[in-house]
């Protein structure tokens, strides 16, 4: 299935303002934020979040299947998606985990 189409089946992210990513140490490594450019991979983190409970390897590995087309493009040009790349190196690694935090919105923004 086609990213666009990935994105249809997921949750909703309304609610979120953003997702800090969290390495073992506590420190954020990561925002990915509600906002266009990031949205699809914030839906995608906000699910892979809420399966399996932090960005595992094999949550990583599913979401590269979720990115499709763009997790293609990524391994042909690293650096241009910073957000699927990190999936790559997670899987590469085979070793490490990033927690999730939400950033809920406030209704102010």
């Amino acid at each position: 299935m086609a990213f666009a189409d990935n994105l249809k089946q997921l949750p909703r992210i309304s609610h979120l303002a953003a997702i800090q990513l969290l390495a073992g140490d506590g420190t954020v490594a990561a925002t990915i934020e509600n906002k266009a450019g990031q949205a699809g991979s914030l839906s995608i983190y906000n699910h892979l979040g809420q399966i399996y409970g932090a960005i595992t390897v094999e949550a990583a590995r599913k979401g590269l299947e979720l990115y499709a087309e763009h997790a293609d493009d990524a391994r042909q040009n690293p650096g241009k998606h910073p957000n699927i790349d990190r999936l790559l190196t997670l899987v590469a690694e085979g070793n490490s985990l990033l927690r999730v935090k939400h950033v809920f919105a406030t209704g102010s923004e």
